[in-house]
């Protein structure tokens, strides 16, 4: 416990933050203007809609922005079905990359992308420049999302889908949708040592500073960074800053690569 406490601290002395106000669409002075190839992952229930406004300032400026809808979900939840799990989603992602011929791709996951993320992370390390965690799930290799968020077994589940709180029963596209129980309680392989030495970054999205202790010491995502020694960031933010601070988030997306 002491050293758990110890490596938490000096990852709140270590963490590089953040603090911006309104998008005004301007790129922040300072960043790293090389051109990368990102490929984004969404979270639960959500879609490659959802970034369709980070793809477009990111593409703006120059870069190649790659947004993968997971099966089930997204324009894709024709295909949803109590037999798509962790891995088809993990496929979804490496297989756009591998047909879409991309190499050092800056690998972006958000909240449950997180999940994906290190599953393709462990597959295909050779593809890969750097991993960037969005506010997202970190696991250790054999563990599921209901293992990192056991809360998640609250939500409704029917006929193998989880019906989450925030849906909108009367959604109309875009927006978010019910995901295979699946993809949540399947365990991710994190056990490729290749994969294991990437470089990655973990980007807390918080309220305020306060909102940073308490999630340094309490989030597991958060702290399985900081024992990794992961370089940490925080965002001003609720959970979807692709929603509410697009440029702020893109702005950091281009300075944390290296």
């Amino acid at each position: 416990m002491k050293l758990l406490l110890t490596a938490l601290v000096a990852g709140l002395v270590a963490v590089s933050a953040i603090w911006l106000g309104d998008a005004d669409g301007r790129p922040e002075q300072g960043i790293d203007k090389s051109m990368h190839t990102y490929v984004f992952v969404h979270g639960a229930s959500g879609g490659a809609w959802d970034w369709k406004g980070v793809d477009k300032i990111l593409t703006d400026r120059g870069h190649e922005v790659y947004r993968v809808t997971l099966t089930g979900l997204g324009e894709r939840a024709h295909l949803a079905s109590d037999r798509v799990n962790l891995t088809t989603h993990i496929l979804d992602v490496a297989h756009t990359i591998a047909f879409e011929s991309l190499n050092q791709v800056v690998l972006v996951g958000h909240s449950y992308g997180g999940m994906v993320i290190t599953g393709v992370m462990n597959h295909m390390p050779d593809r890969i420049k750097q991993a960037v965690f969005l506010d997202a799930a970190v696991p250790a290799h054999g563990m599921s999302a209901f293992d990192l968020w056991p809360d998640m077994a609250e939500h409704r589940v029917e006929d193998g889908m989880v019906y989450f709180s925030w849906l909108n029963p009367d959604l109309v596209p875009p927006g978010d949708v019910p995901q295979p129980l699946a993809t949540l309680t399947e365990p991710v392989a994190f056990n490729n040592v290749h994969a294991q030495n990437l470089p990655a970054v973990y980007i807390g999205f918080v309220d305020n500073e306060s909102g940073a202790k308490t999630a340094a010491e309490s989030d597991p995502s958060w702290q399985r960074a900081v024992s990794r020694e992961w370089p940490i960031y925080r965002l001003i933010s609720d959970h979807n800053a692709q929603r509410s601070h697009p440029y702020q988030l893109a702005d950091l997306l281009e300075s944390v690569v290296k």
